[in-house]
């Protein structure tokens, strides 16, 4: 569990990390390197799902052998299907971070959403639904790293 007290957004009590893959952990359908480094040292306190459309259909050799759930969603509203994945966690318990249309609800849901930009740019409903905006993955995934940086951010 990560717990982080900011006085005038509140006390934050995650249990679940929920992210996006196309566009937030990989441009082009490959991942970023670092991330997955990343992403294991926040297992130690955080349950990672990666919940995507899997655009370019490489996220499960990509992540193979991360500390990571991946689960490929298909079909239409793809933005409803995020959206109610991060309820079914509790969506008081989760972070979520995503770039694209599909990831808004999601990002708006749950009790801290950022948005990252990358290189596949990052659309307006994301940023809009968001709490945090940040330029990489790298910089998203080290704010929970270092929760003080969030503290910095959000506090008023």
């Amino acid at each position: 569990m990560l717990e982080i007290n900011i006085s005038s957004f509140g006390k934050l009590k995650f249990e679940h990390l929920a992210c996006d893959f196309t566009g937030t952990l990989s441009v082009d359908g490959r991942l970023l390197p670092g991330v997955v480094e990343l992403i294991d040292q926040l297992a130690a306190s955080l349950t990672i799902h990666v919940v995507t459309a899997d655009t370019f259909g490489r996220v499960c050799e990509e992540l193979a052998g991360c500390s990571c759930t991946v689960t490929v969603l298909t079909g239409e509203n793809l933005d409803v299907q995020k959206e109610q994945y991060v309820l079914a966690l509790n969506a008081d318990r989760v972070v979520a971070i995503g770039n694209g249309v599909n990831d808004r609800r999601m990002l708006k849901v749950a009790r801290l959403g950022i948005t990252v930009i990358e290189g596949e740019g990052c659309a307006m409903d994301a940023v809009l639904n968001a709490d945090i905006l940040v330029h990489s993955i790298h910089d998203g995934l080290s704010l929970l790293l270092n929760p003080q940086r969030i503290v910095a951010t959000l506090k008023a």
